[in-house]
């Protein structure tokens, strides 16, 4: 027998990838900070965040990077928060962020997904919370 479990939505959430021009590759390029956004007026508990890139290389070759895990014990209210910096290497490649979280006893998750290509200055906006200029994925 099947059951209906409700479940609310992730609203409120999100991640955002900013360039750091503090921090530049060999070839002279910024690295990326990518940041998790609680835009919600309530504390994220016990946030995991699991990041992994997967897709082609230019030649047609699958890959997948290494699965890295972060995890936050409380990520406050109208607060961002850094996961990692990104390498533009990557960017060619589908950049997953599964963020997993509880709000009381109710567990949340969502898979924020950046598809090739989409790591770019042209998608830049203005991101209220961190007040910089980025990519993000709501």
């Amino acid at each position: 027998m099947k059951q209906d479990i409700p479940f609310d939505p992730v609203e409120g959430v999100s991640v955002a990838i900013i360039p750091d021009e503090q921090a530049l590759t060999p070839e002279g390029q910024p690295f990326w900070q990518v940041y998790l956004l609680n835009h919600n007026a309530f504390p994220l508990e016990n946030v995991i965040i699991n990041a992994k890139g997967y897709g082609e290389q230019p030649d047609g070759e699958k890959v997948q990077t290494s699965t890295l895990r972060y995890l936050f014990e409380q990520v406050p209210a109208h607060t961002a928060v850094p996961i990692e910096s990104i390498d533009p290497a990557v960017f060619h490649l589908n950049n997953q962020y599964w963020v997993s979280y509880y709000r009381g006893p109710q567990i949340f998750d969502k898979k924020f997904v950046f598809v090739p290509d989409s790591i770019v200055p042209d998608n830049l906006i203005h991101i209220a919370l961190l007040n910089r200029q980025g990519v993000l994925h709501s």
